[in-house]
Formats: structure tokens, C-alpha cells, sequence
């Protein structure tokens, strides 16, 4: 696949980037340099690797899903500007 000059205009014009006719050219030439790594990219016989999360083997750090209510109500009710018996207070809205 190849990129022409007005193909790359209307990649442009879809991406909303503004791109001055006399930079069209060299515009094209690096989609096409991009394309060309994505086929030899998918050349690559990736069926026996396994998907990885990083570089090095290892394993995420794990703790217990316990919940908990964070005993923190007075700290959170502190950021207020009006509270009430424990609870944010809000102006009525319907009437």
C-alpha cells in the first residue's frame, strides 16, 4: 500500500492537523515509512509467544479485596461547606 499526496492531505484534513501544501510530500513519504514497519512488523511469526505485561518475569503485587468503609467520614464531611449528621447537605432542587 501506498501513500500518495492526497491521500495524505485527507489523512490530515480527518486528523484536523493543518499541513501546508509543500509539507504534503514529506508527509506522504513518512506514512509510507510507517507502513512499510507495520509489514515487516506482521512478516514476524508471533504464534508461540506468549502475551507478556513487561520485559522481565513478574508477578504483580497482590493484597486482599477487603472492603471497608475507610473510617475517614470527619475528614471527608471537614471538605464540606455544609454538613449534616454525618452526611453532605445539599440545597433542594425539586419543590
Amino acid at each position: 500500500m501506498s501513500i500518495d499526496i492526497t491521500t495524505a492531505a485527507k489523512v490530515a484534513k480527518l486528523a484536523r492537523i493543518r499541513v501546508e501544501e509543500e509539507d504534503l510530500a514529506a508527509l506522504a513519504q513518512d506514512f509510507n515509512a510507517i507502513l512499510g514497519f507495520i509489514e515487516q512488523l506482521n512478516e514476524l511469526d508471533v504464534d508461540d509467544v506468549e502475551p507478556m505485561t513487561s520485559v522481565t518475569p513478574m508477578r504483580l503485587k497482590r493484597r486482599e479485596d477487603v472492603v471497608t468503609d475507610g473510617n475517614q467520614q470527619a475528614k471527608v464531611l471537614a471538605n464540606a461547606p455544609d454538613a449534616r449528621e454525618g452526611f453532605f447537605a445539599v440545597p433542594k432542587v425539586v419543590e
